[in-house]
């Protein structure tokens, strides 16, 4: 159990990497299937297998009525590394946040293990998380997120598997709620020009991610 109870309308930053830092995408479908999820679980009404569900949305069973139904979270921002993730979450419904990674890490493990014929656990235990407390900790931490593929030195580019690309207007996704972040901005690029100015210097100081996190 948590030291601290995470408490709805509040954001927390949220981060985990695979056990003993091995790589848990091994390739692009990988990473669409944890998408998948993201978007899948975000439900107050249970989900007991992704396959099923997606079968039952081909018939017709499971439509429109599912989308209204309510969202465990609000997914402010995110990025899938090799190794780890990083999310900006706010909690909407009682336990959204606990609730919603016990979904996303059990169902990813069953899917990573079956693919790959291993077994065991796949993530560093628990998820961890800091409580955002003000506006300038949340928008700094957006660049954090939207930039963390980059900050880490695996690349240079716009990384497609991040919500960086949604708030410089390069994608039009529906996964993320932006508004929180994009309305200190009076546009798309005026966001990617902050994210210019900024991450390099994030990456110079990545040695010292303490403020960053706490």
């Amino acid at each position: 159990m948590r030291k601290q109870a995470l408490v709805s309308n509040n954001y927390y930053h949220i981060f985990n990497r695979g056990v003993e830092k091995r790589k848990i995408f091994l390739n692009g479908n990988d990473y669409l299937r944890f998408l998948e999820s993201m978007r899948e679980f975000n439900n107050v009404k249970p989900i007991f297998s992704l396959h099923l569900h997606n079968q039952l949305k081909k018939k017709g069973v499971v439509g429109v009525g599912h989308l209204q139904e309510k969202e465990l979270v609000e997914i402010i921002c995110y990025c899938l590394n090799p190794n780890h993730f990083h999310f900006i979450l706010k909690q909407i419904a009682e336990n959204g946040i606990s609730e919603f990674m016990k979904r996303i890490g059990g169902g990813y493990t069953n899917y990573f293990n079956c693919k790959y014929k291993r077994s065991g656990v796949l993530f560093q235990g628990k998820f961890k998380s800091v409580h955002i407390k003000t506006n300038a900790h949340l928008l700094y931490l957006s660049l954090y997120v939207n930039k963390n593929h980059n900050i880490h030195g695996y690349g240079n580019g716009i990384w497609e598997f991040s919500s960086l690309p949604d708030y410089i207007g390069k994608r039009k996704d529906n996964l993320c709620d932006m508004s929180v972040i994009l309305e200190k901005f009076k546009d798309p690029k005026d966001y990617a020009d902050f994210a210019s100015k900024n991450a390099l210097y994030m990456k110079e100081k990545k040695e010292d991610e303490k403020y960053l996190l706490e």
